[in-house]
C-alpha cells in the first residue's frame, strides 16, 4: 500500500459544499485541500443539472416566442415549428464549457488540489483513489444523488430510459416524449420540449403533478402547460413497458382514479422517448461508509449528520442531497456555511435546524415558494390569515402580457409574522429574498407595505398583497 498522503481537508464528491470548503479553507486560512470527483466537474449542478438545465428552459422560451412571432405574423410559415435540437444542445455545452473552464480556474487559484478519478473510503478519515491513499483532519462526503430507475416496473430497465442527464445531451427532437414523474425535473423538461416542438405526455402516479404543492397552484400551472400541449395523465401507474427509448417504446397503463380526468384514458401510451423523472437516491453505495470507515447511514440510505452536519465519526462531515439536505444547489451551499462554521470555531447556534429552504420552479410561469404551504398549515393545526392576489394586479405582468397566476400569503392569525409565500407568474423566483429577509428576522408584514418600490417592477406587486392582509379577528 502506498504511504498516506497527509492534507488538511479532503472531500469525497465534487459537489457544492465541497469546492466551496476546499476553495475557502486554501485561500483564506492557508489549508492543503483536495477534492476529489470522478463525474462532472464541481458536481452535477454546473454541468449535468441546474445550469445547462435552465439554459434549456432558455432556448425553449426563445422557440415558445417565436413561434408567438411566427403565428402573428401575416404570411409566415404555419404552426409546424421545430427546434434545431442540434443547436440546442451546441449553446447549452457552450455555457457547460465555461462553467467547467471557470471551475478549474478557481482551484488553480486557490491551489486547492483536484483529483480526477473514483474515491472510496478504506478507514475513517484515509480515502484510496488512482493509486494514492490521501488522509486528512477533515474529511467530507459530498457524493450528491442520481435519478432513481424503478426497475420493480417491468420491462423499464431493457427499455433503456433516459434520465435529465441523458435527455440534455440528445441532438434530435423526439417526436413524443413520455415522462414518468411529475416533479420538479419532469415539469421543466414537460414545458421545454413541448416548446421545441416535440409531444409530451406526463404521467403520474399520484391524484396531481408536484404532489407537495398546494391545489390551487398545480390547477394554475398545469392549465398553462396544457395549453402549450403537454398531456397529463394522474392516477396512473406503469405495469409494463416493451421497446426503447429512442425508437420506440409502449407503456402499459392503470389508472386508480373514477373520478379524475385521466379517468378512462388510454389503457396503453406509445412513444418515441422516456423519461424517468421519479425522484433521486443518494450516491452512498460502493464508496466504503459503512464497511471501511464505520459511518452510519439512515433507512433512506443517506448520511446520518447531525445539525451541524457531523457524522457519526468525528472529523468527518456530510453535506449536499448524500446528506439528505434539500435537493437544491442552494442547500449546498447554506450547507458549505454550516460546516465553515464549525472548522472556524464559529458554528452557526442551531446548525442546519429551522433553517430557510426556498424552492422555485423554473417553468415559464415560474412556481416560488418559501415557508409553509396552505396544505402544511392545515395538516399541521396552524391557524393562518391567507391573502391572495392575482397576478395581474403586479403590474409589472400587464406590460408583459403574462398576467396567469396569482401570489399568496399566510400570515400568523393572532400575530403579523409571516409564515409562508407561494408566487406563481413571470420572474417570481426574484420576489423571494425580500420576503425572506422579513420572515428571517420575524418582522411585521407591515414592513412590506412600508417599501417604496420602482414602478414598474414585480416586487412593487408585493406591497398591494400585504395591504390586503385580513384583520385579526377579534
Amino acid at each position: 500500500m502506498p504511504t498516506p498522503e497527509q492534507y488538511d481537508f479532503v472531500a469525497l464528491g465534487g459537489g457544492e459544499a465541497a469546492k466551496l470548503l476546499a476553495w475557502d479553507l486554501s485561500s483564506n486560512h492557508g489549508k492543503k485541500c483536495a477534492v476529489i470527483e470522478h463525474g462532472p466537474i464541481s458536481g452535477a449542478c454546473p454541468t449535468v443539472a441546474c445550469m445547462p438545465t435552465k439554459t434549456l428552459l432558455h432556448s425553449a422560451q426563445l422557440a415558445h416566442l417565436a413561434r408567438q412571432v411566427q403565428a402573428s405574423t401575416p404570411g409566415a410559415a404555419s404552426g409546424d415549428f421545430k427546434a434545431d435540437m442540434a443547436k440546442v444542445f451546441a449553446r447549452k455545452q457552450e455555457v457547460v464549457d465555461g462553467m467547467a473552464d471557470l471551475f478549474l480556474g478557481l482551484f488553480a487559484e486557490t491551489k486547492s488540489e483536484l483529483i480526477r478519478g473514483h474515491g472510496e473510503l478504506v478507514g475513517p478519515k484515509t480515502i484510496s483513489c488512482n493509486g494514492r491513499l490521501l488522509t486528512a483532519e477533515t474529511v467530507l462526503i459530498n457524493t450528491g444523488s442520481k435519478a432513481f430507475v424503478d426497475t420493480s416496473i417491468p420491462g423499464l430497465a431493457d427499455a433503456k430510459p433516459l434520465t435529465h442527464v441523458e435527455l440534455l445531451n440528445i441532438t434530435t427532437l423526439p417526436s413524443h416524449l413520455i415522462i414518468l414523474g411529475g416533479g420538479y425535473v419532469g415539469m421543466e423538461f414537460a414545458q421545454a420540449y413541448a416548446r421545441f416542438g416535440a409531444r409530451v405526455t406526463v404521467i403520474e402516479r399520484n391524484s396531481q403533478v408536484l404532489n407537495k404543492e398546494d391545489s390551487d397552484v398545480v390547477t394554475e400551472l398545469t392549465t398553462i402547460l396544457t395549453r402549450e400541449g403537454v398531456e397529463f395523465l394522474t392516477s396512473t401507474t406503469v405495469t409494463n413497458i416493451t421497446g426503447t427509448s429512442g425508437s420506440e417504446i409502449t407503456l402499459t397503463l392503470s389508472n386508480s382514479s373514477s373520478s379524475s380526468s385521466s379517468a378512462g384514458g388510454p389503457s396503453t401510451l406509445r412513444g418515441s422517448h422516456l423519461l424517468v423523472s421519479a425522484g433521486r437516491t443518494p450516491n452512498t453505495s460502493g464508496i466504503g461508509l459503512t464497511e471501511a470507515a464505520g459511518i452510519t447511514l439512515t433507512a433512506t440510505g443517506h448520511v446520518a449528520v447531525d445539525a451541524q452536519l457531523r457524522t457519526s465519526v468525528p472529523g468527518v462531515f456530510a453535506a449536499g442531497d448524500c446528506a439528505g439536505s434539500p435537493y437544491f444547489t442552494h442547500m449546498g451551499w447554506d450547507d458549505y456555511r454550516v460546516i465553515l462554521g464549525v472548522l472556524t470555531g464559529a458554528p452557526r447556534e442551531r446548525g442546519t435546524e429551522g433553517r430557510q429552504v426556498p424552492s422555485v420552479l423554473f417553468t415559464s410561469r415560474e412556481l416560488a415558494h418559501v415557508g409553509l404551504r396552505e396544505g402544511e398549515a392545515r395538516e399541521k393545526g396552524v391557524k393562518y390569515r391567507l391573502v391572495k392576489a392575482p397576478m395581474g394586479a403586479f403590474l409589472r405582468t400587464r406590460a408583459l402580457g403574462e398576467t396567469e397566476g396569482f401570489a399568496k400569503a399566510l400570515v400568523e392569525a393572532e400575530g403579523e409574522r409571516i409564515l409562508g409565500f407561494t408566487a406563481l407568474g413571470p420572474g417570481v423566483g426574484e420576489l423571494l429574498p425580500v420576503v425572506q429577509l422579513v420572515m428571517k428576522l420575524g418582522l411585521s408584514y407591515k414592513e412590506l407595505v412600508d417599501l417604496t418600490i420602482v414602478h414598474p417592477t414585480m416586487s412593487e406587486g408585493l406591497v398591494d398583497l400585504f395591504r390586503s392582509v385580513p384583520p385579526m379577528s377579534k
